[in-house]
């Protein structure tokens, strides 16, 4: 049966209030992580994609504009008779191949009239004069538009068609001649096409991106938060056990105080007897102060043993030996309980703390011989074993229940029924030394009954 004092204690309605904080708290910041992650990635997107569109759109647009240039240029030689390409014979209108193919070139007089090729047809809405009027009025301008036209459709219908052009007008002074504004329009529609293709892809890549960096976000925040999760649920463990530790030693330690103060009381009563005739209240003062030196002595272990201030030896030591040794010395608790405590210790060579190992092994015996019936036999055993060495002890009381188990090395835990005398810490400091030793301590339930510790030590040692 395990060595402590109270059973575990339920979950309180200030941890569960700490639990839904906590979780309100790390719900929220996984919320700012995943925005400032989605929020950051789209951010970037929209600046790189708004950089992306304006730089193609001015590349396609000088592209065209130096298009027109070179349109307007031709119609300039002609007009002013300096004509680079003799061959040029009729600038104006729509021309196919060259530097200005797929433009429309017209000329307007002062008079508004429009110079274009004989049997030209212009289209619907050129010239452009509010162009015009901007041409003659800064010398040059270049301006976006749409040219509607009809379109027929079956059965003779006709629907609307706006085709978008860049139209460049500027001013041409013929020497000695009138001012005409030549007007080129350039047809956009490959271009908006292509615009429009880029801003399709860069909003839905956009999109499926910042989804995607939502979902890492996501991912990533959860897996960031674990150590935030685990230390807040470390911090409200310890919390716990620290109001736990305080409850029960205060328990652990009201008892023999309560003790104390009546056998003092009585003592005060009865000061003018005879010490012989109130022996039985020093007696008590004395059994109860040998138990609250032993209570102090063990929480001071722990509590050093917490803040790592306690050093054990690592030197050579036959764990038989020790066992022998540690065992010998509770053969008064075990004769004043009437049991018997059989030791078969074999040679088996350690690294570790003598004194600290000899403290384990009565823990375990006298956990035994409290937990046996009387005339009960507890077996202490020491083997070697391939890397280390191992310790038993067994005794045939009545084992240990399956819903204590999990709690048995827990500081004060003790089972309904328990037997009293001891501190309630020594299953803990016996589970530390073993740890510290780098090995491992497991309980279970022997077959034939009772309970069976089994520590397992390395040859080489572990502690840190």
């Amino acid at each position: 049966m395990p060595d402590g004092i109270l059973p575990p204690t339920e979950t309180t309605e200030p941890e569960l209030a700490a639990d839904t904080t906590e979780g309100r708290l790390v719900r929220h910041v996984r919320r700012n992580l995943v925005l400032w992650s989605g929020g950051t990635t789209l951010l970037v997107l929209l600046v790189l994609a708004v950089a992306l569109y304006v730089a193609v759109a001015s590349s396609l647009a000088n592209s065209a504009t130096a298009q027109l240039d070179s349109r307007l240029n031709q119609v300039r030689s002609s007009l002013t008779g300096q004509r680079p390409d003799p061959d040029d014979t009729s600038p104006y209108g729509f021309i196919f191949g060259g530097g200005g193919s797929g433009t429309i070139a017209l000329a307007v007089d002062d008079g508004g009239n429009v110079l274009a090729p004989r049997g030209f047809h212009v289209p619907p809405g050129l010239p452009d004069m509010s162009g015009v009027a901007a041409a003659r009025a800064r010398g040059r301008d270049v301006r976006t538009t749409s040219l509607t036209s009809q379109a027929f459709g079956p059965g003779g219908a006709t629907t609307s068609v706006a085709t978008p052009v860049r139209i460049l007008t500027e001013d041409v002074a013929v020497t000695g001649g009138p001012t005409y504004a030549v007007q080129v329009i350039g047809d956009r529609v490959a271009e908006q096409r292509t615009l429009d293709t880029m801003l399709i892809v860069l909003v839905v890549g956009g999109g499926l991106v910042v989804l995607v960096a939502f979902g890492f976000g996501t991912i990533y925040a959860r897996r960031a938060l674990v150590p935030i999760r685990e230390s807040l649920a470390a911090q409200r463990v310890a919390l716990r056990r620290q109001r736990e530790f305080a409850a029960d030693a205060s328990h652990e330690l009201r008892t023999p105080l309560t003790v104390i103060r009546s056998s003092v009381d009585y003592l005060e009563r009865h000061r003018d007897e005879p010490v012989a005739q109130v022996g039985s209240a020093l007696e008590d003062i004395d059994d109860e102060v040998s138990h609250m030196t032993a209570i102090v002595e063990d929480l001071l272990l722990l509590a050093r043993s917490d803040s790592g201030a306690v050093a054990l030896e690592h030197v050579p030591v036959d764990l038989g030996d020790v066992a022998a040794d540690g065992a010998s010395a509770m053969g008064k608790p075990a004769t004043d309980r009437g049991v018997h405590v059989f030791v078969d210790p074999q040679p088996a060579v350690v690294a570790g703390d003598p004194a600290r190992l000899r403290q384990l092994v009565m823990i375990l015996v006298d956990n035994a011989i409290r937990h046996s019936p009387i005339d009960g036999r507890v077996g202490v055993a020491v083997r070697a074993s391939v890397g280390g060495a191992s310790l038993v002890v067994e005794d045939d009381g009545p084992g240990i229940r399956p819903e204590d188990m999990p709690h048995v090395f827990e500081r004060f835990y003790r089972a309904p029924g328990a037997p009293g005398g001891g501190t309630g810490l020594g299953l803990a400091i016996a589970q530390w030394i073993v740890e510290r030793h780098g090995g491992r301590i497991e309980v279970a339930n022997r077959a034939e009954g009772g309970a069976r510790f089994v520590v397992s030590l390395p040859a080489t040692g572990g502690a840190v």
